[in-house]
């Protein structure tokens, strides 16, 4: 008996084509080369501050407001806003498909890795159109939106709870980050017979030291979410850039920032050799 040809199925089959192309492997690839300059631009400008050399303290729009201002910068943003849309296509294809780990049952801890993606590509999604926004008029960028949509969320009933469960699951994702610097198993989604026993040592350490340092940064926002849900206070919530200004001010804060913005060059380096280096199982996806 044959199945009916229902419209689903006419979707499935485009979709399917698509994602397994060679052209959208490469566009996943150029995503993590995009989100690698992204935090470079950011841990560069940082470390410039911490040794006195110029620079600024700031976040990713401030990054992209470094970018647009160069030479060509309008174009060049563009590219990479791009290159950040391949990467969420990318992070939603890892949500609804899972083809990395396809043959394998679905479970608590597949449930929560795609919830992870999801959330990855909502936020990237987000960063997309903060750079398109600067792009039309970076003159018109507002840089408090951590502290706008946190007070959007305060006002909502239970807005307190909701904003400490985003501190709660930022603090989460920090020391989720320092366990997998620790443990390195960030090492097998590489193509390992592709790279040199020198490119694997440096891409051992370049991506544990941007992964952990990420995961500290993460962990001093959840920590400033959750004062500001105790609170109930939109103005204690803090981004990127703030928590890497609370860093500067500490006893030792240039050297304190210095290695922080250092782990963000590190991290932008290792999603660079992600973007060469990564598994991209896409030809695994099943509808």
């Amino acid at each position: 008996m044959t199945q009916p040809n229902l419209p689903t199925n006419k979707i499935k089959k485009p979709v399917k084509q698509a994602v397994a192309h060679p052209a959208f492997e490469r566009l996943a690839r150029l995503g993590y080369a995009a989100k690698g300059v992204v935090y470079f631009v950011v841990g560069f400008l940082a470390a410039q501050v911490a040794i006195g050399v110029g620079g600024r303290i700031t976040d990713i729009s401030g990054a992209f407001l470094a970018i647009v201002s160069q030479p060509f910068g309008k174009f060049l943003l563009g590219f990479l806003s791009f290159g950040i849309v391949g990467y969420v296509l990318w992070r939603l294809v890892q949500t609804i498909f899972d083809p990395e780990n396809s043959d394998q049952p679905m479970n608590a801890k597949r449930f929560i890795k795609r919830f992870g993606y999801a959330f990855n590509a909502l936020a990237y999604a987000s960063i997309a159109l903060t750079a398109v926004q600067i792009i039309i008029d970076a003159d018109d960028i507002n840089r408090n939106s951590t502290e706008d949509w946190t007070a959007r969320l305060l006002a909502q009933p239970f807005g307190q709870w909701l904003v400490g469960l985003v501190g709660a699951i930022a603090i989460g994702v920090g020391i989720y980050y320092l366990y997998e610097a620790y443990k390195g198993k960030f090492r097998r989604q590489f193509k390992l017979h592709e790279m040199t026993a020198i490119e694997q040592t440096w891409a051992m350490r370049i991506g544990r030291f941007g992964i952990a340092s990420r995961g500290v940064v993460f962990g001093i926002i959840g920590i400033f979410f959750i004062q500001a849900a105790r609170l109930s206070n939109a103005n204690k919530a803090r981004g990127l850039g703030e928590a890497l200004a609370i860093l500067a001010q500490q006893p030792f804060g240039a050297l304190i920032l210095g290695l922080v913005a250092s782990g963000l060059i590190a991290y932008g380096i290792h999603s660079m050799v992600e973007a060469r280096y990564r598994k991209i199982t896409n030809s695994n996806v099943r509808i």
